[in-house]
């Protein structure tokens, strides 16, 4: 008994990957750190000024739904709030002054309560007249275009004399189409396209042996990771944007400051 007991536990302790297979009790709030894709959009050379942009919609347009966990329902297969991830992302480099679309009712409603006040007061004269809102010279459209499922697959394992290990794992792909259009003519100036693998993988070890008459020993431990549908599309739009500026700047359409 003892000799089994020592082989499994030799088994699970020569993999360095099992120290997460009991998770912790809780976790705190962090703060997201900068991704390799937002330091080299940080990186990019820089302007002579900022450009106003404005972004309506940046939607998922691949119509994929995944099953969810101990439900009947569908949940999309990413992540529906890439708009705010694309307006975090233009807001970290100097590039680009993005100018607020998404919620442009909350604002003008919230403008017109602001008026009402001031007109509402005597001493309210035209130096407290609200300014106008900020125009943008470029929109940003596209979304993101595809998702793209067990596009490779594969594992290996082993198993002797009731001692088994093996380790899977699976690859998924989005794509993002981005472009960025003048608002005076509606010209297309430069588009731009992007995709990032999402990453699963599965590693399992067990023990499985009869140590006397009736009585079976049997191990087992194993661990899943699945890279966050979030991170892919957060890499996928920094890179996106990194790419439009790189390619504006090769075209002539905008000049980075020598």
């Amino acid at each position: 008994m003892k000799y089994y007991v020592v082989l499994a536990t030799l088994l699970l302790s020569g993999c360095s990957s099992f120290t997460n297979v009991i998770p912790p009790a809780t976790e705190e709030a962090i703060v997201i750190e900068d991704s390799s894709t937002l330091k080299e959009l940080k990186g990019l050379p820089k302007p002579f000024g900022s450009i106003p942009v404005s972004v309506y919609a940046f939607r998922d347009q691949t119509g994929q739904y995944k099953p969810s966990a101990g439900a009947s329902s569908f949940s999309t297969a990413v992540t529906q709030g890439a708009t705010s991830i694309l307006m975090q992302a233009l807001s970290e480099t100097d590039w680009f002054l993005p100018v607020e679309r998404e919620g442009l009712q909350n604002i003008l409603t919230e403008r017109k309560i602001v008026r009402a006040a001031l007109q509402s007061d005597s001493n309210a004269n035209e130096k407290t007249e609200l300014p106008p809102l900020t125009t943008a010279k470029i929109i940003i459209e596209g979304g993101i275009i595809s998702y793209d499922s067990n596009i490779r697959t594969g594992g290996f394992g082993a198993e002797y004399f009731g001692i088994n290990a093996s380790e899977l794992y699976r690859e998924d792909q989005i794509s993002v189409y981005m472009r960025a259009i003048d608002v005076r003519t509606g010209q297309v100036l430069i588009s731009v396209s992007t995709s990032k693998k999402v990453l699963s993988k599965e590693i399992r070890a067990g023990l499985f042996r009869y140590i006397s008459y009736k009585r079976l020993a049997e191990i087992e431990a194993g661990y899943t990771t699945n890279e966050p549908m979030f991170t892919c599309v957060q890499q996928s739009i920094e890179k996106a944007i990194s790419e439009l500026v790189l390619k504006g700047i090769n075209k002539g359409v905008w000049k980075a400051r020598t």
